[in-house]
């Protein structure tokens, strides 16, 4: 019987379906679009809001030590601009280190420092190390001065005051005592925090016989005390780039926490007064 011989198939191909690329979806194009557009935007608004502070910063001899902090100093040289016809001061602490003092005159080579908050004490037992030189430093130097309390919200309110009060001496041609808080109480209500600040500030008043400033953050400020402590002076932190202006209700504005000075090594609070020479006089203890 004769056997069939097998043919060997051919192995077939696969053929081989190219892909097609899918399309970007138009919604991506658009956005693509919308934020370079939103960069140029911004890019543009800096460079014109900020066009004077550009302008002095690379135009002008002070100290850049710190390229890092351009965009700080250029929005400070700006907003001291728009306020020379005010006056301008910075606050301190131990964080700020030892002080070179004959060298504290001009901020940016043109700002005159008129006033320097000091830092006295924090809490029921808090003392600054560096308050005692720093404030008869200001002094020694001319400037006008404030002391203030860093208050802690669940603490004794009426240690806080014995506290301040015992190691904080205040003379005629010093701000006010002020009362700085900034921070929510973890074990009380708000109810009870207002009626520890009350506390304060009455005890203050009494034992220095004038009515002492409130510090606070804008929106600590504005959502917790301004209904309640309405007939205070108020100094504010806001360091928002969009806040351009001091406003009218302000006693004082801080706003900038990054301020280049001569004679300080680190970064500090600038401050704008918002009156004249002869307005901040009538604020002062007599």
């Amino acid at each position: 019987m004769a056997t069939q011989t097998k043919i060997p198939q051919k192995p077939v191909r696969k053929r081989t379906v190219k892909k097609k690329k899918s399309e970007t979806p138009a919604w991506r194009w658009y956005l693509r679009i919308a934020i370079i557009i939103a960069v140029f935007g911004f890019v543009g608004w800096f460079l014109f809001t900020f066009r004077e502070g550009i302008s002095y910063y690379f135009g002008s001899k002070f100290d850049k030590k710190d390229d890092k902090n351009m965009v700080f100093d250029v929005r400070n040289i700006e907003v001291m601009k728009r306020h020379d016809d005010m006056l301008f001061g910075i606050d301190v602490s131990h964080y700020q280190g030892p002080i070179i003092w004959d060298s504290l005159n001009l901020m940016y080579d043109e700002f005159p420092i008129d006033f320097v908050f000091v830092r006295s004490t924090m809490g029921i037992d808090g003392v600054d190390a560096r308050f005692d030189q720093n404030y008869k430093q200001a002094r020694a130097f001319h400037f006008i001065r404030g002391a203030y309390h860093y208050y802690r919200p669940n603490e004794s309110s009426v240690e806080q005051a014995e506290n301040f009060i015992k190691n904080t001496k205040l003379e005629p041609g010093d701000f006010p005592p002020i009362l700085d808080i900034e921070e929510l109480p973890k074990k009380q209500s708000m109810d009870s925090l207002k009626v520890g600040l009350k506390k304060w500030l009455n005890l203050v008043e009494n034992h220095y016989k004038v009515k002492p400033i409130l510090y606070s953050g804008e929106h600590f400020y504005k959502t917790h005390l301004k209904d309640d402590f309405a007939d205070y002076e108020v100094w504010v932190a806001n360091y928002n780039f969009f806040v351009e202006n001091i406003k009218p209700e302000w006693m004082m504005w801080q706003f900038t926490e990054k301020g280049t000075v001569p004679g300080i090594r680190s970064k500090v609070d600038v401050n704008i007064f918002n009156g004249s020479k002869n307005d901040l006089r009538q604020k002062l203890i007599k």
